[in-house]
C-alpha cells in the first residue's frame, strides 16, 4: 500500500526551482482563473509560488501548509496582506475558525500526488466549499513518466485524466473542465527521471525552459489541446 510521506517536513528543492518559473505558474493559473477568486483555500501552499499568482483576485485566503519548515516562510511572505491567513496544519485539522465560513474556491497545485488517500482530501474540500464553489487541481500526469524525480519529490503517483476525473466525481464534484498541459515537458522529464535517473532539477534549465519554451508551448496548446502532457489540470464544482 502506498504511504503518504511525512507531511511535517518537506525538502522544498522543487519549490525553489519553481520559484524561478513565473510564466509557468501564470500558465497554470490561466486554466483556473474563471473559478479561482473570492474566498479561497490553497492546500499545500509551500512557499507561496502559486499563491502569489492568484491572490490579486481573492477577497480572503487561507493558505494551508503542513510542513513546519515551510509555513514560516509562507507567513513571512504574506505578512503584510491582511486577507491572508496561514495554517501550519493538515487540512483535516484545520481550525474551526478558519472553516466557519464556506469557501468560493479551493486549489491544490502539485499536492494531491503526495497523498496516499487522495480521495479523502477531495471529500474534505467538498465539505468546505459553498454550493457552486470550485476545486482546482493540478497534478503530474501519465504513470509512464514516473521516475527518479518523482521518487525524490515523494510522489505517490502520477495521474491519467479519466482517473483524476473519477476521483473528483466520487468526492461529489461535477467535473467542469480537465486537460493535459505542457506536452513539451514530458520528454525531458522522461529522459531525466527514467533514463538518466537524475535526483535533482537543474535550476538553470528550468529558468531557460520558463523563458524560452513555456511561451511557445502555451500558445500552441491554446490553439490545439494536447492529447497528453507532463501535467494535468481539472476543475470540479460542488453541486
Amino acid at each position: 500500500m502506498a504511504q503518504t510521506p511525512d507531511p511535517s517536513h518537506y525538502d522544498g528543492h522543487d519549490l525553489e526551482a519553481l520559484a524561478d518559473m513565473p510564466r509557468y505558474n501564470a500558465w497554470i493559473d490561466s486554466h483556473f482563473a474563471p473559478w479561482l477568486h473570492g474566498r479561497v483555500i490553497e492546500v499545500g501552499a509551500g512557499i507561496g509560488n502559486f499563491s502569489a499568482t492568484w491572490l490579486p483576485r481573492a477577497t480572503a485566503a487561507v493558505l494551508v501548509e503542513p510542513a513546519a519548515n515551510l509555513a514560516p516562510r509562507l507567513t513571512s511572505r504574506f505578512a503584510a496582506d491582511r486577507r491572508v491567513q496561514v495554517a501550519n496544519t493538515l487540512l483535516a485539522d484545520l481550525p474551526t475558525e478558519l472553516r466557519a465560513a464556506p469557501f468560493d474556491a479551493a486549489v491544490m497545485v502539485n499536492v494531491l500526488e503526495h497523498i496516499a488517500d487522495d480521495a479523502a482530501v477531495l471529500r474534505q474540500l467538498h465539505g468546505l466549499l459553498r454550493p457552486g464553489g470550485a476545486v482546482c487541481v493540478f497534478v503530474p500526469a501519465l504513470p509512464a513518466l514516473f521516475g527518479s524525480l518523482d521518487e525524490v519529490f515523494d510522489h505517490v503517483r502520477r495521474y491519467r485524466k479519466l482517473e483524476l476525473a473519477d476521483r473528483m466525481r466520487a468526492a461529489g464534484f461535477e467535473v467542469e473542465r480537465a486537460g493535459y498541459m505542457d506536452s513539451a515537458g514530458a520528454i525531458p522529464w522522461f529522459v531525466a527521471g527514467r533514463l538518466l535517473r537524475q535526483r535533482r532539477l537543474d535550476g538553470r534549465a528550468t529558468v531557460v525552459y520558463d523563458r524560452a519554451v513555456v511561451p511557445v508551448v502555451r500558445a500552441l496548446e491554446a490553439v490545439v489541446a494536447p492529447p497528453v502532457g507532463k501535467s494535468l489540470w481539472a476543475v470540479g464544482v460542488r453541486l
